[in-house]
């Protein structure tokens, strides 16, 4: 089975979101921020479900509509390089 590796970018990702979405609603933002988790974790079964990504060697898997989670699957492992909302400019 693969593992999960989140990287920094990531991390402060998950932490802009969460603060940005706090700030409006408390509830939401912990419940989104679950949500993103489990999906990530989820990569680690089922690895190339979701589309390729707009960068070479990833892929984007949308987790919630206005969120992608950019993960690269590797020996042994998935790395979850990148949270993005949907509307940003990405690469």
């Amino acid at each position: 089975m693969l593992a999960v590796e989140w990287s920094a970018a990531t991390r402060h990702d998950l932490a802009d979101i969460f603060d940005y979405v706090w700030q409006r609603n408390p509830d939401a933002a912990t419940e989104l921020r679950a949500d993103i988790v489990k999906a990530a974790e989820s990569l680690t079964e089922h690895p190339f479900l979701y589309r390729k990504g707009r960068v070479a060697g990833t892929r984007e898997a949308v987790v919630h509509p206005n969120y992608i989670v950019i993960h690269r699957v590797g020996s042994g492992i998935v790395s979850v390089l990148r949270v993005l909302h949907s509307a940003r400019q990405y690469p």
